[in-house]
């Protein structure tokens, strides 16, 4: 199937198979254009909630459910899953704004699925750490330790 858009041309391939219990999407490309844009939007709109994030130059879009931990590091924002870790373009403050109330934000640079928690444990010197489900962990932040608390009813 091809889409035309004036002059450009928009392959679109569509695979059924048993094997996927959901659908997602991967856009192959090499350069982001206003119709791979669209296409983002269109899709970022659907019923169920995904994001658009990159791998090895590839757009792939995740499911809300699929995250265990959002991170921003040297002016990178990482989305890590079970088991990999994409980039998004979306800022923290964005993310938190549409992702919903099974994640919080538990430092400046974090955010977390609260369904994906393993364990929140203490450590000596008064810091808080949340492990994942996956091994993952990373420390709350006092400032945001109380809302955190009160959002997971401890």
């Amino acid at each position: 199937m091809e889409l035309k858009n004036g002059g450009n041309t928009i392959k679109i391939e569509i695979k059924l198979s048993s094997e996927n219990e959901e659908p997602h999407a991967i856009i192959y490309t090499n350069k982001i254009t206003d119709e791979i844009q669209k296409a983002v939007e269109i899709l970022e709109k659907s019923s169920k909630p995904i994001i658009p994030v990159k791998k090895d130059n590839r757009m792939i879009f995740i499911r809300f459910d699929e995250i265990y931990i959002i991170k921003s590091a040297n002016d990178k924002n990482n989305v890590l899953t079970e088991n990999e870790s994409y980039e998004t373009q979306k800022r923290l403050y964005e993310l938190e704004s549409i992702l919903g109330r099974d994640f919080f934000r538990i430092s400046k640079s974090a955010i977390v699925n609260i369904m994906k928690i393993d364990k929140v444990s203490p450590s000596l010197n008064g810091i808080m750490y949340v492990t994942m489900k996956n091994g993952l962990s990373d420390v709350i932040s006092r400032k945001y330790l109380p809302n955190f608390k009160k959002h997971i009813g401890l």
